[in-house]
């Protein structure tokens, strides 16, 4: 986005970050900084404790108490009941999410446990789509924009196409057909030989950033890129403050135009 504004003034923005691949924990408070500066919101970012590996702790969910917006880059968490109680109270008060990359499979709660059912349901339920595999952490991704969404406001000042770091989930035959609304595509570029990425039955191509509304009725934007060499694209920092603006019911104060 172009110059700064209060698109953003009066919503509270709660950003969870809890993985130990991609640096969620350095990456995602640098979009919260430019939706307080740029745009006004008021930001809170929780973060993995003591370290990213500690898949049992994050401190402060209490904070989706009274938040406006939550959003999610976490990955195989196993917190406590106490913990996730305030996602799922969240959850089921119909309030929306943008979820990136590894939220997809967010939880790995061992077999026979209570939370188990998040392991995928996270994934299907509120984001639309669960962990199934990936084409090699040497691929990159050539994203572009999905036939009939130029319009969306989530791709205001977006480019038609785009290479990022990321390499490409295989998330079909999720999202959903009528369920969701595809936004981006990406293609694989040079996938490994893993015993899998080359048979005919597997797809090139696969939705990277969709849009729909989770089991609890909230808005949802979801992307599965999310390498920490995306956020230094602007056209990546700027596809997800339209979806913060999107989720919180802002779309028509997205400023027009491309990122200089």
């Amino acid at each position: 986005m172009d110059t700064s504004n209060d698109s953003l003034k009066g919503y509270r923005l709660v950003f969870v970050c809890g993985e130990d691949e991609y640096e969620s924990e350095k990456t995602m408070p640098r979009i919260a900084e430019e939706a307080a500066r740029r745009h006004g919101a008021s930001v809170t970012v929780l973060t993995a404790c003591p370290s990213a590996a500690d898949p049992e702790n994050i401190p402060g969910l209490e904070a989706l108490q009274t938040a406006d917006l939550a959003v999610f880059y976490i990955r195989f968490r196993q917190l406590p009941p106490e913990q996730f109680q305030h996602i799922s109270d969240y959850l089921k008060a119909g309030k929306p999410v943008v979820g990136l990359r590894t939220s997809t499979h967010a939880f790995q709660y061992p077999e026979g446990h209570p939370l188990a059912r998040w392991n995928d349901g996270f994934g299907i339920d509120v984001l639309g789509a669960p962990w199934i595999r990936h084409f090699g952490h040497s691929s990159t991704t050539s994203v572009s924009v999905a036939w009939g969404a130029g319009d969306h406001p989530i791709l205001s000042g977006i480019p038609t196409h785009f290479e990022c770091r990321s390499w490409l989930y295989q998330v079909l035959p999720y999202p959903p057909k009528g369920d969701s609304t595809p936004l981006l595509n990406g293609a694989t570029i040079n996938p490994e030989d893993n015993g899998w990425s080359y048979t005919s039955e597997t797809p090139r191509v696969h939705p990277v950033a969709w849009t729909r509304r989770h089991s609890g009725g909230g808005r949802v934007f979801t992307t599965t890129m999310g390498h920490p060499e995306d956020f230094d694209l602007p056209e990546f920092r700027r596809l997800l403050l339209n979806g913060i603006h999107w989720a919180v019911g802002a779309e028509h104060l997205i400023e027009g135009g491309t990122e200089q």
